[in-house]
């Protein structure tokens, strides 16, 4: 949010201040984020965005790959075979050589939680993951969502102001009302929030 900054909050990753992290540093520790709106390469194959994700994991180092050593190749196959699990997990292993540019924008929002999910993170962050989707891609990605926490083990920390999608998926809600936390707690309780019903439910 725009103007919005910290003033005393400090953030922790397993026990470390992480506030003035640099990105790499931050994916490193496996902390991942999707995007509110679609950051694709759209000229990509689906399948090749999948391998862009993966790249904190292939550690080898310019001259093996500029050689295309035999432990580069198994690493790349090894890849690719764990985009197409992830794709498949999610549904879409059918437009793995499709391009992004040429698909319905629900499953370009799939494609970006899959190139997310790739990277094997332990935190997961998603930014407005059901913005621009219709009712029924709506209740799909939420039962997708609640999947992958399960078969996965991740945490998963949304950004949503969908409520429903919101209260189906989550097991503790933080609500902010003009970057105000108004309330925090289990679903239920925040259902009956009276702050929360006056500002978001109606």
């Amino acid at each position: 949010m725009s103007h919005i900054y910290m003033s005393h909050i400090y953030i922790l990753i397993d026990g470390e201040e992480a506030n003035s992290l640099k990105s790499q540093d931050v994916i490193n520790k496996g902390i991942v984020r999707t995007f509110q709106n679609v950051e694709l390469f759209k000229h990509m194959t689906v399948i090749d965005n999948l391998l862009v994700g993966q790249h904190r994991l292939l550690t080898y180092n310019i001259f093996s790959s500029l050689l295309l050593t035999k432990k580069v190749k198994q690493k790349e196959n090894d890849a690719k075979m764990r985009a197409l699990e992830i794709l498949k997990t999610l549904g879409i292993d059918g437009y793995a050589y499709c391009y992004p540019i040429n698909l319905p924008y629900g499953i370009q929002k799939k494609v970006e939680l899959a190139r997310a999910l790739v990277s094997n993170p332990k935190i997961l962050i998603l930014d407005e993951p059901a913005a621009g989707m219709n009712d029924t891609e709506t209740i799909d990605l939420a039962e997708k969502i609640k999947e992958l926490k399960e078969k996965f083990n991740l945490t998963i920390i949304v950004i949503e102001h969908h409520m429903p999608f919101v209260m189906n998926i989550c097991d503790r809600v933080v609500v902010l009302n003009f970057g105000k936390k108004i309330a925090e707690g289990t679903p239920d309780e925040i259902k009956s929030n009276q702050q929360v019903i006056e500002a978001y439910l109606g």
